[in-house]
């Protein structure tokens, strides 16, 4: 009942949201007044780009608090092509009024007159002083720069005039126009992004569907070559790694003789275009060295696992087995998927609409960011009557974020954090419904004495509904306390993130020792709460004393646990990872113009790892929804095992339940089967 409140009262929360918000904020630009530029039916309908009256005040510290350019900001047509001042437009409006016509458009109003003096109009902030070359950038007004004969120039100018008798240069224009570009970065870099994906998502669709293929393919095959499919993984995968090893040789190869092999990272600094990084040589020799690190651990953990590798397979068999006689629960992932994907776009929509949320509100900005009023708020219209004004010369009005002073906007941090919690909550409780449900169809088909014929009918759906109708509450429950954990690990990380600057020693030394047990105990919950749900499926019981029986049954066959779980999520995960890797190879080919026989492929990409990543991890996602069911299905067959031990004795009473077969490598005893003893 708690769980149902809850999701009434996020259904309630993105109602108000719906109401408040305005997802237009975010697609926009905004001008000093807080109105949009470009949007439809407005003023501005006719003005998609953003100009700065002075572009040279955006290199105040303000730009980086407020994320705003101290300097009004209006919507315009298109941007100015030429260099003018005001008071150059003054003397030559007596001869030549087209001057003023073309120089108006960039002011406050177009209908004012160039008779107010330079004063005056740096007071009244209607006009900008002066213009220059500038192209759309991100919706807004940069200057048009360019090099000439190795120096910086704006439209073929290395020097001009601000307009308030002071002579500039390209340089310190461009450092101007950077203080708005580190708020912007993010988006040019998303722009790109975009534009790769649109010229690439016909092949990313491609590569994801070879992946799902692949991996149906896999599945179907285990059924029948375990061992065989085994081996296969490991030394494709070592094979793979081995491609990568000799590629980045190649790569430190081919730049150890170029004239700049001597950079390091230390030399370029942070940089946002990517692929410069791969232009050094020790980006690949760091990559190699990580590669082989890698295929040394594989290798090893081969040597050492190579007897209980052979109980894997066992597992492998029997679990392909009952994903034979139920193939239904190959097709689940696809729903938790579905399930996934709603819950997703519900929590991103809510967000935005929180974050976008209120009425203007405007902020006091000083160009040299000495005002002790700066940052507080402002009425723009009454502005310049007020004391601040007179405090501050200079200090100006702009619209700042949107907010406002209701109960409901007060509220706002609050919302987002309730909407973060119920969405962890509800992803929790997505996949938990799906274990449970899963499990239920596994423990039906080996608590059957008579394989297959004493398996129930559509035992995968009659495992779902009996875990909606009975055991909702006790999944929420069990996701609930993950949940919890989850949200005091980001809580964590962001108080990380906004205080690192205050941090000594022993709060960094605290800090670490707060991760690694919040993530300790996020795995821990994780597990417990996964075989919680098994015994929930197998015997109806509540979340509490299910995990307390799951728990001390593992406990009592530590040993068969440790071979079982480690050993098979290993030769699962070699699964994913050959999935992942054909296909990745397969894309780095493609998206590097590596493969001749596809002339048709995508060319002149901004970033070619943004697709290439994108069909990596969606293949290795791909891989990991065919292998989860597996994955479950072995833990399943493993604790009904344990259970099956404990409960029978193999006599004609009490029969086991599992195959002879499987018995005797993980018990390690011989099974007299029913028909021996008859």
């Amino acid at each position: 009942m708690i769980f149902i409140l809850f999701i009434i009262a996020y259904i309630l929360l993105g109602l108000v949201a719906w109401v408040n918000g305005d997802p237009r904020r975010v697609a926009y630009p905004t001008d000093s007044q807080g109105y949009f530029c470009g949007q439809k039916g407005t003023p501005n309908e006719n003005k998609p780009i953003l100009f700065y009256f002075n572009l040279l005040s955006c290199t105040s510290p303000s730009v980086v608090v407020n994320l705003q350019c101290p300097t009004r900001q209006i919507c315009v047509s298109k941007c100015p092509e030429r260099f003018l001042t005001y008071m150059e437009i003054q003397f030559r409006y007596r001869k030549d009024r087209n001057y003023w016509t073309y120089y108006s458009q960039f002011c406050k109003s177009a209908h004012l007159k160039p008779a107010k003096t330079l004063t005056q109009v740096l007071l009244d902030d209607d006009c900008p002083t002066a213009i220059f070359p500038s192209k759309p950038y991100l919706q807004r007004c940069f200057p048009d720069f360019s090099t000439k004969n190795g120096t910086l120039t704006v439209g073929n100018k290395t020097v001009f005039e601000d307009g308030s008798g002071k002579t500039r240069n390209a340089v310190e224009l461009r450092a101007a126009a950077n203080g708005i570009n580190k708020v912007l970065d993010a988006r040019a870099i998303g722009v790109k992004v975009f534009e790769d994906y649109a010229t690439t998502w016909y092949w990313i669709l491609i590569g994801l569907t070879i992946a799902m293929l692949l991996s149906w393919m896999f599945v179907i095959l285990l059924r029948f070559t375990a061992g065989f499919l085994f081996w296969l993984f490991t030394f494709g995968v070592i094979g793979i790694i081995a491609y990568g090893i000799w590629h980045c040789y190649r790569e430190y190869s081919s730049l150890q003789g170029q004239p700049d092999s001597h950079l390091t990272v230390y030399h370029i600094g942070i940089q946002t275009d990517i692929s410069m990084y791969f232009q050094l040589k020790q980006t690949w020799f760091a990559f190699m060295i990580i590669l082989c690190i890698l295929e040394v651990f594989i290798i090893l953990m081969l040597i050492f696992l190579r007897d209980r590798i052979r109980i894997s397979i066992a597992l492998l068999k029997e679990g392909s087995k009952a994903i034979g006689y139920i193939p239904t629960t190959l097709i689940y992932p696809v729903l938790t998927f579905i399930f996934l994907s709603i819950c997703i776009s519900y929590w991103a929509v809510i967000a935005v609409y929180l974050a976008t949320s209120g009425v203007p509100i405007y902020k006091v900005t000083a160009p040299e960011g000495q005002c002790k009023h700066e940052n507080k708020t402002c009425n723009p219209e009454i502005f310049n009557t007020t004391e601040i004004a007179k405090a501050c010369p200079g200090a100006q009005c702009h619209f700042a974020f949107y907010g406002g002073k209701s109960l409901y906007h007060q509220y706002i941090t609050t919302f987002q954090i309730f909407n973060l919690f119920i969405f962890l909550w509800l992803i929790n409780f997505v996949i938990a419904l799906g274990q449970c449900a899963l499990a239920g169809a596994f423990a039906s088909y080996y608590w059957a004495l008579k394989k297959p014929d004493d398996i129930p009918p559509y035992p995968l759906f009659t495992a779902f509904g009996r875990a909606i109708r009975y055991h909702t509450g006790s999944l929420a429950f069990g996701s609930l306390i993950l949940a919890v954990v989850q949200m005091f690990r980001l809580i964590l990380e962001y108080l990380d993130k906004h205080l690192k600057e205050a941090q000594n020693n022993i709060s960094k030394f605290l800090k670490c020792c707060l991760r690694c047990c919040f993530w300790c105990l996020e795995k821990a919950v994780k597990f417990l709460n996964r075989n919680a749900y098994v015994m929930i499926a197998i015997y109806g019981k509540n979340f509490c004393r299910s995990a307390r029986d799951a728990f001390n049954l593992l406990m009592r066959n530590i040993l068969k646990v440790a071979v079982m779980d480690r050993v098979t999520d290993f030769v699962l995960i070699l699964g994913k990872i050959l999935v992942a890797g054909c296909i990745g190879v397969l894309a780095f080919l493609l998206f590097t113009e590596r493969l001749p026989m596809i002339t048709e492929g995508p060319t002149s990409l901004n970033y070619y790892w943004v697709p290439l990543m994108t069909v990596i991890i969606g293949s290795y996602l791909i891989a990991h929804g065919f292998f989860s069911v597996y994955a479950m299905c072995i833990e399943t067959i493993f604790i009904c095992f344990c259970e099956d031990l404990e409960r029978n004795d193999g006599s004609t009473e009490k029969p086991y339940f599992i195959t002879p077969t499987l018995h005797g490598i993980l018990n390690k005893k011989q099974l007299v089967s029913q028909k021996q003893k008859e």
